[in-house]
């Protein structure tokens, strides 16, 4: 990757040598009809600036060129900028092989030139070659300005180049031009597209004055990197400071209440973008459905989508997901019919949520179909995401074998996750035998992940394999691989509460624990039974193992929120694992005895429990 430690001095302007320009012969079939010019008489020859007003291709731009060498109006710098221009403002590999051929016939290019170079770059396939051309222009003597850093830093974002964005960021500060409006930004999201939220943070930091474009990048660069408790506080420092929001700060925030399933804080923003006029955007209506549906609240979402006066494929595309995700596949899949009627054309994600849909509910002969009409009817090539539906989709069904011969016979390099997704369906249908070979698969690419080794652990432990147990957690001590602990949270009062498996939270742990004892006994009063089956440590008694089922986190959060919510409200909890099979049990027991809704989001799916049952109908 090309570096820039260089010393900066005063332009020269020569750029290296150039690669000879193709000469007019030898522009592919250039032509020109005689109803466009032919080029033998100037005086009645159109103006090539007013032919680029129409050009719509490439091949027609070659063509006004060709008209410009013949017409000797190819030394124009100003016409050679434009054609530039028209090259870079869509790049494409194409377009921006020819820029450059016109870039380099060039003698002596200015900044505004590497710029608009710079900028088509960043867009393109090969973004680093913009920092390339840039080294170039430094050591030839142009001086960088305010828009040559924008485009510099978006192409080394683009490229996940840190060293090199860091590079520029010492450049920009040796100039002067860091703290500039539009320098800042683009530092900001080079930093946090490159991994390096804390990076970006220094750089807001340092800013005397941010202004709601620096805020923007920022609080986008902590959503993005699924930090959503620090965007959330930035939105509302940015309101402190009385700067207007855009619809780019609705999007993050909206995304930051997604991530952590603050219903109540999204609909505060919610209600902001209503007041405020930024419902008239499709995306921020889009991010609103995506809102609700992760924060459990399928009514609110259907009622965003029902009220949109413009439905892209995106927006189709997230009440679909919304559907799927809330066990309502049956209503997906004539989400989708609907789609096509409105002659709206589906995307990866459209796809995503139809096998999502099919594989919660069952629906195995539809989710193959779907499947095959992906790249069949609609040209969209299946992606990771796509196979871990169909892996899910089979191995719920318990056809196991069909789901290994599916990874196995990708035409990708399957990845841990696909793998540990059959793992997961070879726990919930006890085949220990296959259970083994999927681990040696999982193993080969990346044997750090703890929830492997308790997957196998667990099935191992069910079949009575209690040898096979003690060599795993051997094999977790050793590796230092350690087990995620259960966490589980719930939003009262716009405050987030989170609570661990084992523990609650310190200055409430002593009376929720109370709670929770208080309330096994209801449960247990009308039917409830404590499956200790799924405690799997060998040697215990009943009481023990009830005693730790007792205090998952599930359960701690639906206590708490039973404790300090009025009679009647919905319960929400969000999970950062799978709903135990316990606590599913005792959620549809506590639903029925208490009269509430409970909503519960685990890492796969919503569980809406209601009147004893559970919106899942227990397939999961």
């Amino acid at each position: 990757m090309p570096s820039l430690h260089i010393s900066l001095h005063q332009p020269s302007h020569k750029l290296s040598t150039p690669i000879p320009m193709a000469s007019c012969s030898s522009v592919q079939a250039i032509q020109f009809s005689p109803s466009v010019c032919d080029g033998t008489d100037t005086a009645f020859s159109p103006n090539p600036v007013s032919l680029l007003q129409k050009c719509t291709s490439l091949k027609e731009l070659k063509q006004i060129q060709a008209f410009t060498i013949k017409t000797h109006l190819q030394i124009d710098l100003h016409l050679v900028t434009k054609f530039i221009n028209l090259c870079t403002e869509h790049p494409t590999d194409s377009s921006m092989e020819y820029a450059y051929q016109l870039f380099d016939k060039i003698s002596q290019p200015d900044i505004v030139l590497l710029n608009s170079m710079a900028r088509g770059y960043s867009r393109s396939n090969a973004p680093l070659k913009a920092v390339s051309l840039f080294v170039r222009a430094l050591q030839n003597g142009l001086f960088p300005d305010k828009y040559t850093f924008p485009s510099q830093l978006k192409a080394c974002a683009s490229a996940k180049a840190l060293p090199q964005g860091k590079q520029l960021h010492c450049l920009a500060i040796k100039v002067g031009l860091d703290d500039n409006l539009y320098v800042s930004p683009t530092l900001i999201n080079m930093y946090t597209e490159c991994g390096d939220v804390d990076g970006a943070r220094r750089v807001f930091d340092a800013i005397l004055e941010p202004d709601v474009v620096s805020y923007n990048a920022i609080i986008t660069g902590y959503a993005r990197n699924t930090r959503p408790n620090e965007a959330l506080s930035l939105f509302r420092e940015l309101q402190a400071r009385k700067l207007k929001p855009t619809d780019v700060t609705m999007l993050s925030a909206l995304s930051s209440c997604a991530m952590l399933g603050a219903m109540d804080l999204g609909k505060w923003i919610h209600e902001y973008v209503k007041k405020n006029g930024f419902d008239r955007y499709v995306k921020v209506n889009t991010a609103l459905i995506d809102m609700y549906a992760k924060c459990g609240s399928l009514d609110d979402a259907i009622s965003v989508f029902e009220n949109m006066d413009v439905r892209d494929t995106q927006a189709w595309s997230a009440i679909i997901v919304a559907y799927a995700t809330h066990g309502q596949g049956r209503k997906a899949i004539s989400m989708f019919e609907e789609m096509k009627v409105a002659r709206v054309k589906p995307d990866e994600i459209t796809f995503i949520g139809l096998l999502y849909a099919c594989s919660h509910t069952g629906l195995v002969e539809e989710g193959k179909q779907y499947f095959n009409s992906m790249k069949d009817k609609y040209g969209i090539t299946p992606v990771v995401k796509h196979y871990g539906c169909m892996v899910d989709l089979l191995g719920r069904a318990g056809c196991l074998e069909e789901a290994y011969k599916f990874i196995d016979e990708l035409p990708i390099k399957p990845t841990p996750i696909l793998w540990r997704t059959l793992l997961s369906a070879c726990s919930s249908h006890g085949n220990v035998e296959l259970g083994k070979k999927v681990i040696d698969r999982i193993f080969e690419l990346d044997d750090s992940h703890g929830g492997d080794y308790v997957i196998l652990s667990n099935l191992y432990a069910r079949s009575g394999s209690w040898e096979d147990v003690d060599s795993l957690r051997k094999s977790m001590v050793q590796r230092g691989v350690v087990k995620i602990p259960g966490c589980s949270s719930i939003e009262i009062d716009n405050i987030v509460h989170e609570f661990f498996s084992g523990d609650g939270v310190h200055y409430v742990s002593t009376d929720l624990h109370r709670a929770v004892d208080e309330l096994v006994k209801e449960l247990k009063l009308v039917g409830y039974i404590p499956d200790t089956s799924l405690v799997f440590h060998a040697g215990l008694e009943e009481e023990e193992k009830e005693m730790i089922l007792r205090y998952h986190s599930e359960k701690l959060a639906i206590a708490f929120g039973l404790i300090n919510t009025p009679p009647g409200t919905t319960i929400r909890v969000v999970k950062n694992l799978r709903v135990c099979g316990d606590c599913h049990s005792a959620a549809k027991f506590i639903s029925l005895i208490f009269d509430r809704e409970i909503i519960l989001r685990d890492v796969q799916q919503f569980h809406h429990f209601k009147d004893g049952k559970c919106s899942c109908g227990d397939y999961w």
